[in-house]
């Protein structure tokens, strides 16, 4: 492939003509944030920001000094998990909160309810705001007119309230903070202390009537229960009439403390009795004949029993003192004394005295004998008969037992409920309540707002924001090439050259001068052109732009003459059949040119004109045509140009702008290579982005953007730091030495 054909081959890329470089550019064009970029955006645009600070600024101080100022009352409780009981050691109605994702999620519905509608009504009924101008005032609303319907004055009053109260609870605190804001110090302190109490009232009514099912549920359960126990004892008592059966029941089974509440009946009561009476008798039935078996059998004197007898005793002694006497007088005289015969007569009045004791003592003992036999025998009789009773009425008590059994559970389960009921009444309504008052909210002496150095802070941070989006949309909105770096932020291609703007209205005088910032621009662009392709400059050079007098047809005769200077046989094209300018430079009369060789067959070389430049030779465009389209259209301008090309090293060919005419997407199919001419600081409204859609709808070869009459300055001193564009000035001699 030669090169002229690799440059003008549809199916390369502009990537492939580029070259890495290109690539290079379109990776940094399409690259992310900037931070050049917005500090130059920011800088360039000082005076939209100040002014849009400024202007928030002054509304902000004077909405502040017009606003009426509003006052906070702010009251603080502490809301704990649960309530304390004053009744019980316990509240089954209400849980122990312990994980702490449970406490935050009741603090948080606590200061929900708080913010409820519910809340707000009971403050506005407990306060009697509906009909309370005052607090319309400090609210700064009209009160409701006569006549308006109850519900709007309501819904009113209670988003007045809603809309005022501020509810914070700081993380890991149970300490909450409710504040109300009106016009009214006195006010606001009032409808927040209204605010807690009502809430702590609510949150015990709640806890009572949590409790009301409890207690209809216990109700019902206990009047069966009554029931139950009242049919249980009534046949119970029935049965036991029915069998003759009396029951007894000790205070201790009655209440329960001995562990059974089995009664006894009358029967075996007395079995019981007797029985026990019938152990004792026998026990004194063997004493006594014991004692009977001791006196009973040989000397009644000879037994304890009758020696311990207190008047045995005594005669014993007093018969021992007389035998004493008798014998001392047995020493002193004989047995006919007198003396002697007395004493005899004593001594044997007193034995038979003994001797009748012993026998009463023996008698009293045999006595005792056969009454307790008898007692024993009657009891054990007693006995006997209560026995065969008793065991009767045993058959007849396995129904009573077990109607005992069912009286006694009833009457068990009633006690129970009983109880039950009681502690839900007891302690329904004396819960303790789990909210604490730390603070109590007082009439605040210095306002909450309007606050300026707030609303200064605010304004300020709206002002930047809105400054921002001020900024945004305008760089968004504004499509004009402002700075080098535009170019391929904003038009995706690469910058082949920056020309600053001429020092006089007339360029050709900066051209001219090889010195001037114009020229060195200038010959930037050549020395970028040379390498705008991996096979070097192209052959064929299309120069256009989006709108008319941009610079392309100063940079087209500036591209030409600078590689003329080059030593390169250049040809200048003049293809701007509408308004060409080209033959102006040489003071031709334009007589015969382009539009000559495209209507008819001549040789190429009768419509060139030659420069005061060498190697640089001028194609005017001749007369203009009434179609000039049709004619840039042709097959002869295609041999045209392929002749040209032929004969010189290089073709520059001046087009028309793109926008309204089809001239240079014509003209750019057969060029190798097209040059966008940008003007820098002007205004498109998207005439760019449209200019290259059409362009590229012919897929050109688009080598890059020149930007042309960019004035630093003008900019905004944007990218001063990367371009600088304080060209360098040469310095005459006489200047240095000046």
């Amino acid at each position: 492939m030669t090169e002229r054909a690799a440059l003008t081959d549809p199916h390369l890329s502009p990537a492939d003509d580029f070259g890495e470089e290109a690539e290079a550019f379109r990776q940094a064009a399409s690259g992310g944030f900037d931070l050049r970029y917005f500090t130059a955006l920011l800088r360039a645009n000082l005076a939209l920001i100040g002014a849009i600070l400024a202007a928030v600024l002054a509304i902000a101080v004077v909405v502040t000094m017009l606003d009426r100022p509003r006052y906070t009352a702010s009251s603080a409780i502490q809301i704990n998990d649960t309530g304390n009981r004053v009744i019980g050691d316990r509240d089954d109605s209400t849980a122990q909160i312990n994980n702490s994702w449970d406490v935050d999620r009741f603090l948080k519905t606590q200061t929900d309810v708080f913010k409820s509608r519910g809340l707000a009504v009971r403050v506005a009924q407990k306060l009697k705001l509906y009909d309370d101008p005052r607090f319309f005032a400090a609210m700064e609303v009209d009160p409701p007119a006569k006549g308006t319907p109850r519900d709007v004055v309501r819904d009113q009053t209670v988003s007045l309230l809603r809309g005022n109260l501020a509810v914070d609870l700081p993380r890991d605190s149970r300490v909450v903070t409710i504040g109300f804001n009106s016009a009214d110090p006195a006010v606001a302190a009032q409808v927040a202390n209204a605010f807690v109490g009502e809430f702590i009232e609510a949150s015990l009514q709640r806890k009572f009537d949590s409790t009301a099912y409890a207690r209809d549920f216990v109700s019902g359960q206990l009047a069966d229960a009554k029931a139950r126990l009242e049919t249980s004892e009534r046949e119970l008592n029935n049965y036991a009439r029915q069998s003759g059966i009396i029951r007894t029941r000790t205070a201790a089974q009655v209440d329960g403390r001995n562990g059974d509440n089995t009664g006894g009946s009358v029967t075996t009561a007395n079995l019981l009795q007797l029985n026990a009476a019938a152990n004792d008798a026998r026990t004194q039935r063997i004493i006594a004949e014991s004692r009977w078996r001791s006196v009973g059998n040989g000397n009644p004197l000879g037994s304890r029993e009758v020696l311990a007898n207190p008047a045995v005793v005594n005669l014993m002694t007093e018969r021992a003192r007389k035998e004493a006497a008798l014998q001392e007088e047995l020493v002193r005289h004989l047995d006919d004394y007198p003396a002697v015969q007395e004493k005899r007569a004593e001594l044997a009045r007193i034995n038979s005295e003994l001797s009748a004791a012993a026998r009463s003592v023996r008698s009293s003992i045999q006595a005792e004998y056969d009454a307790a036999l008898r007692a024993e025998r009657d009891l054990a009789a007693q006995v006997g008969q209560l026995k065969g009773a008793t065991l009767a009425e045993q058959d007849n008590s396995v129904r009573l037992a077990l109607l005992e059994r069912e009286a006694e559970t009833n009457r068990t389960l009633y006690d129970s409920l009983l109880g039950r009921y009681n502690e839900l009444f007891a302690t329904a309504g004396i819960s303790a309540s789990n909210v604490a008052v730390i603070d109590v909210a007082e009439a605040p002496l210095s306002p909450s707002s309007p606050s300026l150095v707030r609303n200064l802070v605010l304004a300020l941070l709206f002002g930047l924001g809105l400054a921002a989006i001020a900024v945004f949309l305008k760089d968004q909105l504004d499509d004009a090439i402002r700075v080098p770096e535009d170019v391929e932020h904003k038009l995706r291609l690469p910058l082949l050259g920056v020309i600053p703007k001429a020092q006089g209205r007339n360029p050709d005088g900066d051209l001219d001068d090889p010195k001037s910032a114009v020229s060195e621009a200038y010959n930037s662009l050549r020395g970028a052109l040379l390498y705008s392709t991996t096979n070097g400059l192209p052959q064929v050079l299309l120069v256009t732009s989006a709108q008319p007098e941009e610079g392309k047809t100063t940079t087209s005769y500036a591209i030409a003459s600078g590689l003329a200077r080059m030593g390169r046989r250049v040809v200048l094209i003049d293809a701007d059949l509408r308004r060409p300018s080209v033959h102006r430079r040489i003071g031709y009369d334009n007589a015969r040119g382009l539009t000559s060789l495209l209507t008819t067959t001549d040789a190429y070389d009768s419509a060139l004109q030659l420069s005061s430049q060498p190697q640089l030779t001028l194609m005017p465009s001749g007369p203009i045509p009434p179609s000039p389209t049709e004619l840039l259209a042709s097959t002869r301008m295609e041999q045209l140009v392929t002749e040209l090309a032929r004969n010189f090293d290089v073709v520059v060919i001046d087009s028309p702008p793109i926008l309204g005419l089809a001239d240079s997407p014509v003209l750019s199919a057969i060029a190798d290579g097209v040059i966008f001419v940008v003007e820098s600081n002007r205004g498109r409204r998207g005439a760019l982005k449209g200019a290259l859609r059409r362009l590229r709808a012919m897929r050109p070869i688009v080598l890059g953007a020149v930007l042309t009459k960019f004035d630093p300055a003008r900019s905004g001193n944007r990218y001063s730091e990367y371009y600088g564009y304080n060209y360098y000035n040469y310095e005459t001699a006489e200047a240095k030495d000046g």
